[in-house]
Formats: C-alpha cells, structure tokens, sequence
C-alpha cells in the first residue's frame, strides 16, 4: 500500500470508531436519561429551556443520529462538524471530569474526520490551508 491508501484505510477506521462511540453513547443516554443528565452543571441544567430528561433525549437522538450518518459516510463533514461542536458543548457544561477527559480525544477525532471528509472546494477557501493538490494542507 502507498500512504495515499494507508491514509485512506486509516481515515475510514477513525470514521467508523467515532460512528460506532456516538451511537453507543446515544444508547447508553437513551436507557437512562436522568443519569445521564447529572453531568450537566447546575448552572447550564439551569439554562434549558425544557426538562432535563427530555434535553438527554433529544441529545440521544443527536448522538445516535451523527454516529449512524458517520456509519454510513453521508454528508461525513457536515455530520463530524457537529459531533465536534456538540463535544465541544459537553467539556464546557459538563468541565473536564475523569468522566469527560476522553471526550477530549473523541473531539480530536470528529475534527479530524472533519478536515480530512471537507470537499475540496470548501478545503481550498480556507486561507490557512493550502491546495491538498500539492501534497500539503
């Protein structure tokens, strides 16, 4: 194999390990929303505008939802976007616990299933980032 390939089998393996966490996560919340629930900070719990319980579902429902799209490598870059801007949320609402630390490795992952799954056109307006033609980005 080349490392075109390498790189290629290596980003397919990132996808479905990161498909296959948000849709366990996502079961995992849906069996016990309220246990779930008490990771949340008093002060962001305070911010929802509907129940707690209902909050966790609707984050099952997100989880479960990002991990299936991952699954099936539909719309990879939009859905990995907001699997990261959701583990984004989670760190702040919820702090860095010894519970939420490996959120921090699964984020790394969604950015970077993100970046590499951007379609060249989106890639290329990007100032910081050059052409992936030339071998760099």
């Amino acid at each position: 194999m080349n490392n075109n390939q390498n790189s290629a089998v290596g980003f397919h393996i990132l996808r479905i390990g990161l498909a296959i966490t948000f849709l366990w996560i996502g079961i995992l919340i849906l069996k016990q929303p309220e246990a779930w629930g008490g990771y949340l900070k008093p002060w962001a719990a305070k911010l929802l505008p509907i129940p707690l319980s209902q909050a966790m579902l609707g984050t099952a429902i997100l989880d479960i939802s990002v991990g299936f799209l991952l699954l099936i490598n539909s719309f990879t870059w939009l859905v990995a976007l907001i699997g990261a801007l959701h583990l984004g949320v989670i760190l702040v609402t919820s702090g860095i616990t010894d519970i939420t630390v490996r959120d921090i490795a699964i984020l790394a992952a969604a950015v970077t299933v993100t970046i590499e799954s951007l379609p060249e056109s989106l890639f290329n307006r990007i100032p910081l980032w050059k052409k992936r033609g030339n071998g760099n980005k």
